[in-house]
């Protein structure tokens, strides 16, 4: 289960199900380059998932070892799909726990958060072992940890021109490689990225 204080209640006119992109004068070096999957978004303060910053000390077979999910020796019966998780750095608090963004194909009861038509959130180790077992979604990713930000902090950021808002599409959260995800986001907009200053961005 999330619980409900990393969870804002959303409401109408706020940025879940979309993404946000650091722009270039971005102060805080944990959130350089950053493109950011926005779980939840209210007048309580909001949370997301950082989708292009792999954590490059541990693999998923590995993380599922180390939860006893699977023993030492199973990683090489996983289905293909559980091998090719990317294990991402999904922010700078809580980093010992996991979220897994993934396609709206999987549900928990109680457990899964659906974000919009086609991304969902799930942080229980029931969908790892369903990952694991091979009846898990079409499409995921996990995350360690995630970001988040106090009531009207992120507002403030953004009219700083801290970041870009831009709508989000499962292809780039789960299809595109993490080191392009920047890119790809600032061209959506219709942004070149070498035409970008710190001073550039809308609110």
């Amino acid at each position: 289960m999330i619980p409900s204080d990393v969870i804002p209640q959303s409401e109408e006119g706020y940025l879940d199900g979309q993404l946000i992109v650091a722009m270039p004068g971005m102060l805080d070096d944990r959130f350089s380059r950053a493109v950011i999957y926005m779980c939840a978004h209210s007048a309580d303060g909001a949370m997301g998932i950082i989708v292009n910053q792999p954590a490059t000390n541990i693999r998923f077979p590995e993380l599922l070892v180390q939860l006893d999910i699977i023993s030492e020796g199973q990683g090489i019966h996983l289905p293909h799909r559980a091998e090719d998780i990317v294990v991402l750095r999904g922010g700078p608090v809580e980093t010992g726990r996991g979220f897994v963004l993934h396609s709206a194909d999987f549900f928990i009861e109680n457990s899964t958060l659906p974000i919009d038509e086609g991304i969902s959130l799930t942080a229980t180790l029931d969908i790892l072992k369903a990952i694991a077992s091979g009846s898990g979604p079409e499409s995921a990713v996990l995350a360690l940890g995630y970001a988040g930000w106090a009531p009207g902090q992120l507002e403030t950021e953004i009219q700083q021109n801290g970041w870009l808002n831009c709508p989000a599409d499962s292809e780039i959260i789960f299809d595109t490689p993490s080191e392009a995800k920047y890119e790809r986001c600032l061209r959506k907009l219709g942004v070149d990225p070498s035409m970008l200053s710190s001073e550039a961005g809308h609110a």
